[in-house]
């Protein structure tokens, strides 16, 4: 979570007139059931396509309208030439924003909520507009689009802009924009605070105190942790590793290796090892793909003789740090038999790196993987100050400790 989503989400709040002691999601206005935002709406529309935009990363509401207007312009087909468009569904809740095949239901997009930068409705159009990151250097720092010796104070960034259209493109606007009211109301509730006693700029200054940790952030912008793997193999052999999701929050979502098999290609190429991401694979990309899909493109590399990887190297181990003050501020995550198995939006967790899915291995440097799970309540619901949790996907520990059998793509 950003200090720039934050403000996106306290400017839907108070624009949305919202301001009362319940935290019942119940109270927050808009054209869908604010709980079912919790799990999720879906609207009929037409994809008209996507076009990318260069922007001031803090541009005013003003400016943010021209460049849904110049979007616009970009994608759709000049009066009187037909109009290239698809059949889709988009989902919307309080967690993402998904792009949906109208006919096989398939992800053609998924941006986190906190990615949304604008929603304009134009008519019967929606332009959907995401920040997007750009490029990293060979050291790691964001290469400047409008040059090295560039003026002006103002840093650029990326935005892509989703175009549709919908009869129902004013109710689609406002439906996100009560997504990102019952995220606000989520992350009070979970953090203790009451709407009546916090003003937005109060609230700013809240979370101004929660810091961001996240050790992958770090890790990833190290370019010595970026590799590219050569495997060479039989035709007909598999690749043989086992993979995993990364696990929802993680900054790299895409398959973990898990396990590799005996004697196989990748284990023999010796530059492979458990924890390791795989970004891509013989130059497609996996960030972001089902685990399914993933793994019917690892499976479908049987039949070649060179598989190329471009991995992240990474221990199977990660480290979240959640600040916590006060034992009535809330974590915002459940666990289940020691298994993250969900997570607050915007919530201290969620800014300490806590992601779902994971299972929690150490709380505090003390080993909880043979604790009852009433235990591990107990130790989490007391815990205050500075709180390190060391955790991996539940799907590694099961493989590594024998629980599952490992299937070797």
């Amino acid at each position: 979570l950003n200090i720039g989503y934050v403000k996106l989400l306290c400017f839907f709040y108070w624009n949305l007139n919202i301001n009362n002691n319940n935290s019942s999601n119940n109270n927050m206005p808009g054209p869908c059931d604010p709980d079912d935002l919790l799990d999720g709406v879906i609207f009929g529309a037409k994809y008209l396509g996507s076009t990318q935009l260069k922007s001031d990363k803090n541009p005013s509401t003003n400016a943010r309208m021209k460049q849904a207007q110049e979007a616009v312009d970009r994608i759709k087909a000049p009066e009187g030439e037909s109009q290239p468009m698809t059949e889709v569904d988009l989902f919307i809740s309080t967690q993402r924003i998904k792009v949906l095949s109208a006919d096989t239901q398939e992800a053609m997009m998924d941006h986190p909520l906190q990615m949304i930068s604008y929603i304009a409705d134009i008519g019967s159009i929606v332009v959907l507009m995401a920040r997007r990151k750009l490029a990293v250097g060979r050291k790691g720092q964001e290469e400047n689009p409008t040059g090295a010796n560039s003026p002006g104070p103002q840093k650029k960034c990326c935005m892509i802009c989703h175009v549709f259209n919908s009869d129902d493109a004013q109710v689609i606007a406002q439906a996100i924009g009560q997504a990102f009211g019952v995220a606000y109301q989520q992350f009070l509730h979970a953090n203790g605070i009451k709407a009546s006693e916090l003003k937005p700029s109060e609230y700013s200054d809240y979370l101004g105190t929660q810091e961001l940790y996240n050790g992958d952030l770090v890790h990833f912008s190290d370019s010595d942790n970026i590799r590219e793997v050569s495997i060479s193999k039989a035709p007909g052999e598999i690749v043989g590793v086992a993979v995993v999701e990364s696990g929802w929050g993680s900054i790299l979502p895409t398959v973990v290796v898990a396990n590799l098999l005996h004697g196989g290609p990748a284990e023999r190429c010796g530059a492979l090892s458990i924890g390791d991401r795989i970004m891509s694979v013989n130059s497609t990309s996996l960030v972001g793909l089902p685990i399914t899909t993933c793994q019917s493109i690892i499976r479908d590399l049987k039949n070649q003789a060179e598989v190329k990887l471009s991995i992240v190297h990474c221990p199977p181990v990660t480290m979240a740090i959640i600040k916590r003050p006060d034992p009535k501020f809330q974590l915002g995550f459940s666990v289940e038999d020691g298994i993250i198995c969900s997570l607050m939006r915007g919530g201290i967790a969620e800014r300490g790196g806590i992601r779902v899915g994971h299972r929690i291995i150490e709380i505090n440097g003390q080993s909880v993987v043979a604790t009852p799970h009433e235990k591990i309540i107990h130790i989490l619901t007391n815990a205050v100050g500075e709180i390190h949790l060391k955790t991996m996907p539940a799907s590694t520990y099961r493989l590594l400790t024998g629980q599952d059998t490992p299937v070797f793509l």
